[in-house]
């Protein structure tokens, strides 16, 4: 795992990143600290496996899980999530709310969203990622129900690279684009739980073709994080009015924009060329 040790906050993404592929001690513990993270912070380890009904060791192994060389490294990237204005404490929509106080709740669940994605994403798998579709043949997006929009706006956009792109939510079209990649073809997975079999069993298929994979997910430790070459980690918090998966699905657009934009920089006198023939194709159309 990538080392963060330098790095302030990004602890309790991090923890949620992880917690379904977490063995059942180390979950337990998890939990304790997402459900009680300003008291965990004044806690020694000692008080901590007391509070939580842990041993010390497996608090240990969870620091270690994390990226966190040990207890006190952890505290301090701790501290940073609940001490930055970024990481203000989200208070739930009440029925009372006005829609500008609506507004508001929402889009601060958004931004820290966003803000969190920002503390655990791997520059080094950005890096894989935009080379792998700069050289890419053709590119194909696969994501089912909510993350299918993900993979529409991938089509849309890198249409603009001037290479084949095709987007597919029916798991039957995805396995069968997958029997046929080439080793010169990448695939864009984009799914929240990295669980989806159908989806799985695609990727497992291209894979075995010499395809180039990349996953978009919101688990770190997912089976589809697993088999994959490249992963990019989303994190998103559940909220009472929106499902964890709802709340991760602009946070996975916002992955997709910079690998839009990482691809553009690559690439700037043709894509810059494409966008202007779009623009003027477009504009004839136009009242």
């Amino acid at each position: 795992m990538e080392n963060i040790e330098q790095q302030i906050g990004g602890c309790l993404p991090r923890i949620r990143s992880i917690a379904e592929a977490l063995a059942k001690a180390e979950r337990k513990v998890a939990e304790y600290i997402l459900a009680n993270p300003n008291e965990v912070i004044h806690l020694s380890i000692t008080e901590l496996a007391e509070s939580s009904g842990s041993a010390e060791a497996t608090i240990f192994r969870l620091c270690k899980r994390i990226g966190f060389k040990g207890y006190q490294r952890f505290k301090i990237a701790l501290a940073g999530d609940l001490y930055t204005p970024a990481e203000s404490v989200y208070k739930e929509v009440d029925c009372g709310d006005s829609l500008n106080v609506v507004a508001s709740k929402v889009f601060q669940s958004i931004n820290e969203g966003l803000q969190d994605t920002l503390k655990i994403i791997n520059e080094s798998a950005l890096e894989q990622a935009v080379n792998l579709i700069s050289n890419a043949r053709r590119v194909y997006a696969y994501g089912s129900g909510g993350s299918a929009v993900i993979a529409n706006d991938i089509e849309h956009r890198f249409m603009r690279f001037g290479i084949p792109v095709r987007a597919y939510a029916d798991a039957h079209m995805q396995i069968t684009s997958a029997a046929l990649l080439e080793p010169e073809d990448v695939i864009i997975a984009v799914s929240h739980t990295g669980s989806n079999r159908d989806l799985l069993d695609s990727v497992q298929m291209a894979k075995e073709t010499g395809a180039k994979i990349i996953a978009i997910t919101s688990h770190m430790k997912s089976p589809l994080s697993k088999i994959v070459h490249v992963s990019l980690i989303g994190t998103a918090k559940e909220t009472e009015y929106r499902s964890e998966a709802m709340a991760s699905r602009l946070v996975h657009l916002a992955i997709v924009d910079v690998l839009y934009v990482g691809v553009l920089l690559r690439q700037q006198d043709r894509i810059i060329g494409n966008m202007q023939k779009i623009r003027q194709a477009i504009a004839v159309r136009r009242v």
